[in-house]
């Protein structure tokens, strides 16, 4: 069974790109275009894994990282961050927040579907 993926990104053309790059991957995406959408999809999808950038309107990754980890029933879901943020104050912020691992943009789609397998086999 092919594995369900909620993409959380504030740009539609990410979200599209994504979703063309790991549909082909045989991966089943759902999206969201903001943190505050993102967590109200999460508990309506019920993703195996969540890929969220980090600067987003109304809810940002990080707190959207720290949402979802709130909830009994998502804290075995693995959460990659995909963002053009690569500081490491950053990915340590995301790290203690809960996210699984980070993925620099512009992604390589294989890369990105390697990473996706290793979290979420």
């Amino acid at each position: 069974m092919s594995k369900t993926i909620l993409t959380v990104d504030d740009s539609a053309s990410m979200r599209m790109l994504l979703k063309a790059s790991l549909t082909a991957q045989g991966f089943r995406i759902e999206a969201a275009n903001d943190g505050r959408h993102g967590l109200e999809r999460m508990s309506e999808v019920k993703p195996d894994l969540l890929i969220t950038d980090i600067n987003m309107p109304e809810m940002d990754g990080f707190e959207l990282i720290e949402a979802v980890r709130a909830k009994p029933e998502f804290r075995g879901v693995p959460i990659l961050v995909l963002s053009t943020e690569f500081s490491d104050e950053k990915k340590a912020r995301a790290r203690d927040a809960g996210a699984t691992g980070w993925i620099t943009k512009p992604f390589d789609a294989a890369k990105l579907g390697t990473a996706i397998r290793r979290v979420c086999p």
